[in-house]
């Protein structure tokens, strides 16, 4: 795909929409044939951009990333630098996604995700995003109530979360004017300290779902809602899950920020083979990265790691995109290896719930690029060869939804190997990772959240199998740190409880070494949740209504 012109426009990955605006594609979120939104052509910095761009802080480098994406008659100069400032002036700290490296002569590093008002990565998204909307809401709304009596544009947003989209979306949206916001998150399969930052938020136009379900079946409600014949024409519907292209557009900003910040600590001159491995739920933080590479970030490859509920490991093993029930030997009696329960639908409950999902809804994106690139040879012209795409990108997702299955050629696999690579990390694994890092000098005390370890984990074997081969002592691996681990203290004490960091340090000690203060009683306050004790699309539909009712807000 060529460089855009300065009027950026989107389209969906099913073909069935064209030249929507950055402002259509945010507030819409799924595209009307149930596509999702990608831009039209993935633009290139200015030449002299590696040079222009290196000293630059977080929010420079974002402004100049937003910027090649978003029209300045979309969103003018002054205004968007308004937005950046105000998103990441919420964090704590002054790098806002800071480069640690844990393990010097390794040269492994972890990408800090989790510094902003939530503590998980999700914060550097829908921070940003929250503020869209309403900069787009008053923008909209700005003449409604004068003479005319224009009705105001009201948005209901609508998400699905494994845990972290749910909190970090609500504190970007809650008291926010003319938005409403429906989380569901599955009953019992988030971690409390999860659970209770999103259940204590009381703002009126906040409101949570508790799904007794998975996280895919509260996904799959949250898609058939934006379809929905009703719902979606008596109110406009807006998504934070990352199928909303400025999650992505977000994501962008940190694999840059952490090259430069890499490339500043190395000797002048220097130019390392850089790999980012990084844990994959729903694809989204991984597929920012291949937007990067693809602007020209000299990233070398993409690391998958998933944990048990690994689709995405074996496709990229296999060439077979497949949701599949736990195999007996892995579940036998309905109880996995390790002890932990299998749901019927083949989603496990592991250690790191954020990442237990059996279909990575991003995906989709990606699989569009790789039909654009292999399956459109017939096509002759531009406009054909995107049409051609989303042709056959629905036709491979209209094989997974029916059969469960859809297989790619080996050509289309041997491109998404080009920029990517995967690896399956196991509940046990987590465990030795986290015991392993925060034991072993010079990392000790270091404290992974699970997820977090699952790109560690990695990370450790991909370096090991590095060195082997005698690859260069160049190679560089980022593993991305996506949420606190505070938020998972179950799993963090599961792995050091009686264990000791070295003399200096001592016994692992929750309290004192990683409950953060903001966490504090944070369980103990009042909360506000509905529970559906059934996946049903007309149900979560009729108390989206009530919700709305609630709140005053008319059909």
């Amino acid at each position: 795909m060529t460089s855009p012109t300065s009027s950026q426009k989107y389209l969906s990955t099913r073909g069935g929409s064209y030249g929507f605006s950055f402002e259509a594609a945010v507030l819409k979120g799924l595209a009307s044939d149930n596509g999702l939104f990608i831009p039209e052509a993935i633009p290139t910095p200015q030449e002299n951009w590696q040079e222009d761009w290196k000293d630059l802080s977080f929010q420079d480098l974002a402004y100049n990333v937003l910027s090649l994406y978003i029209s300045r008659s979309e969103i003018p100069a002054k205004d968007l630098r308004e937005l950046v400032t105000r998103s990441y002036s919420t964090f704590r700290h002054d790098e806002i996604t800071p480069l640690n490296t844990i393990v010097p002569e390794a040269n492994l590093h972890v990408l800090e995700l989790f510094h902003g008002p939530t503590f998980a990565f999700k914060d550097v998204a829908l921070q940003f995003v929250g503020n869209l909307f309403e900069y787009f809401l008053v923008r909209k709304n700005k003449d409604a109530g004068g003479e005319g009596g224009k009705k105001r544009h009201h948005l209901t947003v609508i998400g699905a979360t494994s845990g972290d989209t749910g909190s970090a979306a609500i504190y970007g949206l809650r008291g926010k004017k003319d938005v409403s916001v429906f989380i569901l998150h599955p009953k019992g399969r988030v971690s409390p300290i999860q659970e209770a930052q999103m259940t204590t938020v009381l703002d009126k136009n906040v409101h949570n779902l508790s799904v007794v379900g998975t996280f895919d079946d509260c996904q799959d409600i949250v898609k058939a809602l934006f379809s929905h014949p009703e719902l979606s024409k008596s109110h406009n519907l807006g998504a934070v899950n990352s199928i909303n292209w400025a999650r992505i557009l977000a994501q962008i900003v940190y694999y840059f920020h952490s090259y430069f910040t890499l490339l500043r600590r190395l000797p002048e001159g220097s130019t390392p083979i850089v790999r980012y491995v990084v844990p994959t739920g729903n694809f989204g933080d991984v597929l920012a990265g291949y937007y990067a590479k693809k602007m020209g970030l000299p990233i070398d490859k993409l690391v998958i790691a998933t944990n048990e509920n690994d689709i995405l490991d074996r496709f990229f093993r296999t060439s077979r995109y497949e949701k599949r029930p736990v195999a007996p030997e892995e579940a036998e009696g309905g109880i996995t290896a390790d002890g932990t329960k299998a749901h019927e639908s083949g989603v496990k409950e592991t250690l790191s719930p954020a990442m237990d999902i059996l279909v990575s809804s991003n995906f989709e994106r990606l699989l569009w690029y790789l039909a654009y690139e292999n399956e459109t040879d017939v096509a002759t012209n531009e406009d054909e060869k995107c049409a051609l795409a989303g042709t056959v990108l629905n036709e491979w997702m209209t094989s997974l939804k029916n059969t469960g299955t859809t297989i790619v050629s080996e050509q289309v696999l041997a491109t998404a190997k080009r920029d990517f690579t995967s690896e399956r990390v196991s509940d046990t694994q987590i465990v030795e990772t986290i015991r392993h890092i925060f034991t072993t000098p010079p990392s000790a005390p270091y404290i992974l959240d699970p997820h977090s370890a699952v790109g560690v984990g990695a990370s450790l074997r991909l370096i090991k199998a590095s060195q082997a081969a005698g690859e260069s002592e160049n190679v560089h691996h980022i593993s991305l740190s996506t949420a606190h681990p505070a938020k998972f203290n179950h799993a963090v004490d599961l792995a050091l409880a009686g264990v000791s960091g070295g003399d200096e340090v001592g016994e692992y000690d929750f309290e004192k070494m990683v409950r953060p203060r903001e966490f504090l009683g944070l369980e103990a306050r009042e909360k506000r949740v509905r529970v559906v004790e059934k996946v049903d699309v007309e149900i979560v539909r009729q108390v989206i209504i009530e919700g709305l009712q609630e709140e005053g807000v008319g059909m």
